[in-house]
Order: structure tokens, then sequence, then C-alpha cells
């Protein structure tokens, strides 16, 4: 589905946006602690930003075709890189520490939507 091959390609663009944001302009300005959130919330939104873009492809291909758990499994990812991403990158820049609360929700949808993909394969396989 090109919607999530654009989703996937806009938070990879971010990605790569925020990661050099944060080794060049916060370098100074965080600490090593938020310094190093801040570049775990890159890495996962870059990862599910490559995987939104592996479901865009699987959708628009005859290997598994439009499928309602992919169609799931793209709209988790897309949530979990809101949630998870969002608020460490909010910690990192305000320090409130209760916004790591919030994170795990999104590393759920992160996982949720991992057996989404699962089960369409396996339900494609057979």
């Amino acid at each position: 589905m090109p919607f999530f091959i654009i989703a996937g390609a806009i938070n990879a663009f971010l990605a790569v946006a925020f990661g050099a944001f944060g080794a060049h302009a916060l370098k100074e300005k965080l600490s090593e602690k938020y310094l190093a959130i801040w570049e775990t919330a890159v890495q996962y939104q870059m990862y599910h930003a490559i995987g939104l873009i592996v479901i865009g492809i699987l959708m628009s291909s005859s290997i598994i075709g439009n499928v309602s758990q992919l169609n799931w499994a793209g709209y988790l990812m897309l949530a979990g890189i809101l949630v998870f991403s969002g608020s460490l990158y909010v910690l990192s820049l305000s320090g409130i520490g209760i916004l790591g609360a919030i994170t795990p929700i999104g590393g759920v949808m992160f996982l949720a939507a991992w057996i989404f993909v699962i089960v369409a394969v396996v339900k494609h396989m057979n």
C-alpha cells in the first residue's frame, strides 16, 4: 500500500534529520544520558520506518497482498513511532521523567505490529 511506503519514507527522512540534529545541535546542550535517549528514539524510528516500507511493499505486491493483518501492522508501527520515539524525543528535550512511563506503550505497539506481520505471512503460507 503506497500509504505505508510514503509514511515509512517520511519517518526515515525524519530519523536521519533528527539523528543529525542530535549529533550536531544537541551534542553540547544535552547530557550524555539524554543524548543516548535521543539516539535510541532515532534508532527505533528508523527501524520501524523500514518496517513500514516493507509492509507497504508486501501489501502492494503479489507476495502477500492487502491483508488486514498487514494493515494493522502498519498502523501499529506508525502509532508506535509516535508514542515510543516521540515520548523519548520530548523526554530528552524536557527532562520530564514521567514521559518514560509512556514509552513502553509504544514498545508494545511495535511488538504487536511485528506479530501481525508474522500472522500475515503464516496465513499466506497456508
